[in-house]
């Protein structure tokens, strides 16, 4: 179902890199980028496609993952609403041998290379703004790495947890819920480790009171246990 104009223009607005648009050339965007609507589970991009495009995720959330030579899977990024990702060398960005599947309900523009050129050379401040994201980005994945390494699957899926409620958890009474539906799958793909061993990890932190499963829905009973678990392996 196409979203109305002026609602499409809002979500436009809410993205960071696009802060220095006026009114009238958000609506020229708005007016320029048709939205590509994603259900849960949708694939958005593939390899096999190797087309320079910038997407801008208006609504929702993605992941970014790449295949093993076994087979699984290897989640290098969750991107939530309002940010940029793409495969374009002009922004130093690749998606090389990357997936992009929709974790929610979601709705995504794309930017063929000459539209991105076209935007920075009429407002060099969204050049810089995009230069800025995406070297946060890459500031956060290697600490996301750095966190990782030497630490125990549940330590690091402590870790995991503990991040995903600071970025989409809802406080329900004295928890927080993490509205998202991760698969154990998901979950080792994230911190690089057997569903199998995912599954124990998870078991380890019911046992410790820190976390549960509620309609498929991970629930932080005790953040402080939790951060403790993270921080001991």
């Amino acid at each position: 179902m196409a979203i109305p104009l002026e609602e499409q223009i809002r979500l436009l607005s809410m993205v960071e890199v696009l802060g220095p648009l006026s009114d009238e050339e958000m609506e020229e965007l708005a007016k320029r980028t048709p939205d590509t609507f994603l259900e849960e589970g949708d694939v958005l991009y593939s390899p096999q496609e190797g087309t320079e495009r910038l997407f801008i995720l208006k609504k929702g959330r993605v992941q970014l993952y790449e295949i093993g030579d076994g087979g699984e899977e290897l989640t290098l990024s969750v991107i939530e609403d309002g940010n940029v990702f793409g495969e374009m060398a002009l922004t130093g960005q690749s998606l090389e041998g990357l997936y992009v599947r929709a974790l929610i309900p979601s709705v995504v523009v794309s930017m063929r290379r000459e539209e991105v050129e076209y935007l920075i050379t009429k407002k060099p401040e969204v050049g810089l703004r995009l230069v800025q994201e995406l070297a946060e980005r890459l500031r956060e994945l290697q600490l996301r790495y750095a966190d990782m390494v030497g630490k125990d699957v549940p330590a690091r899926l402590a870790t995991l947890i503990f991040t995903l409620v600071d970025s989409e958890g809802v406080v329900s009474s004295e928890s927080y819920r993490i509205p998202t539906h991760y698969t154990h799958e998901q979950l080792a793909s994230m911190i690089g480790c057997k569903r199998v061993a995912v599954t124990r990890a998870f078991r380890k932190l019911e046992e410790a009171g820190a976390v549960e499963l509620k309609d498929r829905r991970i629930v932080v009973k005790d953040l402080d246990a939790l951060k403790e678990l993270s921080e001991a392996g």
